[in-house]
């Protein structure tokens, strides 16, 4: 069956068809500045890149314009869209509604819009899709992917803050982690990949790249993550914080006349590496190019970085009390040679020893710990589009 993969943002739109019988991707790309002018990328499996620009002033014309192009004469992968089996959407919050994905009715749709002050920027953009997909094709099947369920298995003891409890009774404000696509892809991928007991598995997911996380799995199941209620909390990020002192809100707030809105923009858009950086860049390629020329703040950015992984590794470490693997993924984890090598310099401890040759290795799935390391490291890439449409086909 063909499965129409849908990943709405607030002005853009990625989107993936896949023949869920043989997972190839017939085609490709994503709608951007949705809302501004537009621009349409496509591209059909075999073939070159297909840019178009046009107005694109809402989602309904953006996916219009995709289902266009998917059925054009000349380039589309499909005859019509009669050939279209299922929609898969990502859809950022779930909250504690949803620890699976799910096929979409009504009853979903006014669940998952109940957890749009959790994810203001996301949810109701995922919704949009949702809507639209269904208006344009009304009849075929579509099923929502959470990026929080995958971390629904966490203890309470992992998602409680220390806060008063009457915030979690009454707000459900506690950690629900996020990129769980791609954890759950990744770390059962680790277990085929590296031959590890699917039953008695510890693996460390480092899914690293402008938004980052970490996550302890066992068994396949998660027990803890590094996003909190919010993507905010974790490693430094791109452009994101991650953990800090709660108080340096305040203090900031009050030395630069700043209100709440403001500081929440400094801790989302102008820290992480990019302020780490003094504001050089959030792209790692950038930061590593500056720091290899001898720029100190460059290079601090990057180690503060490597170092706060290894701190979270270790930590899970001790949440599982062992662990058979880590995996690095996303855009740093699979490309950033130098942050891998400055993460496992860390693990000596645990019998990790790198094998420099295999490190080199850019974007493929390989092993890059020595035969003796007594703990496995590998690179495995994501793949959260293919995920979606292995869950949509599971429930549809």
């Amino acid at each position: 069956m063909n499965v129409l993969v849908i990943n709405c943002g607030s002005s853009s739109l990625k989107y993936q068809l896949i023949n869920s019988d043989t997972e190839e991707v017939l085609a490709k790309g994503l709608c951007e500045r949705i809302g501004i002018d537009g621009r349409l990328v496509y591209q059909k499996a075999g073939c070159d890149k297909e840019i178009t620009e046009a107005s694109m002033p809402t989602h309904k014309e953006a996916i219009q314009m995709v289902l266009d192009a998917l059925t054009n004469d000349k380039t589309g992968a499909i005859a019509s869209l009669k050939e279209v089996n299922a929609i898969g959407h990502r859809v950022v919050h779930g909250g504690e509604k949803f620890a699976s994905s799910v096929v979409i009715t009504d009853e979903v749709i006014q669940a998952v819009e109940e957890c749009n002050d959790l994810a203001p920027l996301h949810n109701p953009a995922n919704l949009i899709g949702i809507r639209v997909c269904g208006e344009l094709m009304p009849g075929v099947p579509q099923v929502a992917v959470f990026d929080t369920a995958f971390h629904q298995t966490m203890p309470a003891k992992a998602y409680l803050y220390g806060l008063p409890l009457e915030y979690y009774k009454n707000y459900k404000v506690r950690r629900y982690g996020f990129h769980g696509t791609s954890h759950s892809f990744v770390s059962k991928r680790a277990v085929e990949f590296l031959g590890l007991n699917p039953e008695d598995s510890k693996v460390i997911v480092c899914h690293l790249g402008n938004g980052s996380s970490i996550s302890a799995v066992v068994n396949g199941k998660c027990v803890d993550t590094t996003m909190g209620l919010t993507p905010l909390e974790g490693v430094v990020m791109g452009t994101r914080s991650g953990n800090i002192d709660p108080a340096i809100m305040e203090f900031i707030a009050k030395k630069e006349n700043l209100d709440i809105s403001q500081i929440m923009n400094v801790l989302n858009k102008k820290s992480g590496l990019f302020g780490l950086s003094g504001g050089l860049s959030s792209d790692f390629r950038d930061l590593n190019e500056a720091a290899e020329g001898g720029n100190q703040d460059a290079a601090n950015a990057i180690d503060v970085l490597a170092y706060g992984i290894a701190k979270f590794v270790g930590g899970y470490v001790a949440a599982m009390n062992g662990v058979d693997a880590i995996v690095f993924t996303a855009g740093i984890g699979e490309n950033a040679i130098p942050v891998r090598e400055k993460v496992v310099s860390y693990l000596g401890y645990l019998g990790v020893t790198l094998d420099k040759d295999a490190n080199g290795h850019r974007g493929e799935e390989i092993v890059i710990s020595t035969p003796d390391s007594k703990v496995k490291v590998a690179v495995i890439p994501t793949n959260e589009e293919l995920a979606i449409c292995r869950e949509t086909v599971a429930l549809v």
